[in-house]
């Protein structure tokens, strides 16, 4: 079947909820997609976020076929290796005591909003509200959606889970206003992704904490998106004094394939009683072969090393851009391989020339370009993009006021 006619029968066939490119993908290996014609695209997008180790990856391969090999799923009746060991590791290398499995990051919000609410129940009846950010994304189910911050995804699906409270990030005199004696949990991203990859600032992260501390409630991090590597630190949350009594990691964990976790600091891991809260897939040993070996490279300190030299190149050459494009190229935000460039009005106009040149950008809140790489590109790579991108500048410079 042709690239057309592939486009055509999943528009018939398939629930029309994602913007699909036009681009269709034959293979990928490394940090490359590769169309039916043979055409290579380097891909700064990187399924977003998911594909951590970028394509192909050999020694996710050799730890799914290995699994493969023993067995695809066991029930929640029945332990295994492969999802004992990547619990154990996820232990040893954070703050947590227990870890619970899902098969995205969705869910493990989800579980951790249940885990929340019902350790705000044993202190005190009322104490289940959740002060959220505005400009967050937490995920499309309903509890994640509410915790939501852009009402965008909320409105078409209101009433939305009540009790949630929303405040600008890094505003401490909201937050100050936000939480109480009745907040059970304080949501937060550590660098919205979706909103155009805006950090949390050192004063608010302070505040935070110290709120939690008066008022006993739960700090929870998501980290689905920054975590694993891809800020430079094994997680986000590492950049600040700050750590969390839940943590909620998806999108990269598996190696491409779906898995999720909850993260669960040792005082709150007897919460959850049997049978309170469960997955039929979450947990997948296959999936969890391929986090093992996942998590086994990203937490190496000379990988993460690496990953913040990227930063750097990437940050001088987009700094260079910054000075020859000035209409163009305004701030960039982020650590390590979470970039965000704003170019306002240009960005769709970006993104279109750069596929057209070879490379593969995504664009979030209308006017940002979000770079999200896998954490294995190399330096050649990275300068290929910085070409590719120069160029694209180049091609909308003379049109500026016209955009």
């Amino acid at each position: 079947m042709t690239g057309s006619g592939l486009l055509q029968e999943d528009s018939r066939y398939l629930l029309n909820v994602y913007k699909r490119m036009s681009l269709v993908v034959d293979k990928a290996e490394g940090c490359y997609l590769v169309d039916g014609d043979g055409r290579r695209y380097l891909d700064m997008v990187g399924g977003i976020a998911v594909n951590g180790l970028g394509y192909a990856d050999p020694e996710i391969r050799a730890a799914i076929n290995n699994q493969l090999e023993r067995y695809i799923h066991l029930s929640n009746f029945f332990v295994s290796p492969a999802v004992v060991d990547l619990a154990r590791m996820l232990v040893e290398g954070t703050f947590a005591g227990k870890v619970f499995f899902t098969n995205s990051g969705t869910e493990a919000v989800e579980a951790a909003l249940k885990l929340a609410r019902k350790h705000g129940h044993a202190k005190s009846p009322g104490k289940t509200d959740v002060v959220a950010l505005f400009d967050s994304f937490h995920g499309r189910t309903y509890g994640a959606m509410s915790l939501t911050g852009k009402a965008r995804y909320r409105d078409p699906f209101s009433p939305t889970v009540p009790g949630i409270r929303h405040v600008p990030i890094n505003a401490v005199q909201d937050l100050r206003g936000a939480v109480t004696d009745t907040t059970c949990a304080i949501f937060l991203e550590v660098i919205q992704g979706e909103s155009g990859v805006r950090p949390l600032n050192d004063d608010f992260v302070a505040e935070v904490t110290r709120l939690a501390n008066a008022h006993d409630a739960l700090i929870v991090a998501d980290e689905i998106q920054t975590g694993l590597g891809r800020t430079g630190r094994l997680f986000a949350h590492e950049h600040f004094d700050l750590v969390p009594d839940l943590m909620t990691v998806g999108k990269s964990l598996g190696g491409g394939l779906p898995l999720g976790a909850l993260l669960v600091a040792d005082r709150l891991e007897d919460v959850l009683s049997p049978g309170e809260h469960g997955s039929t897939f979450g947990g997948n040993p296959v999936a969890c072969a391929a986090g093992a070996a996942v998590l086994r490279r990203v937490s190496n300190p000379a990988f993460l090393a690496g990953v913040r030299r990227s930063e750097e190149l990437l940050r001088d050459g987009l700094s260079d851009l910054q000075q020859k494009y000035p209409e163009i190229i305004g701030e960039v935000r982020g650590r390590g391989l979470m970039l965000g460039i704003e170019v306002g009005l240009f960005a769709r106009k970006l993104q279109q020339l750069a596929l057209e040149q070879g490379l593969l950008l995504n664009v979030t809140n209308e006017t940002v370009i979000r770079l999200l790489p896998p954490l294995t590109i190399s330096n050649a790579e990275l300068e290929h993009f910085l070409q590719l991108f120069t160029q694209a500048c180049a091609a909308v410079s003379g049109g500026a006021n016209n955009v």
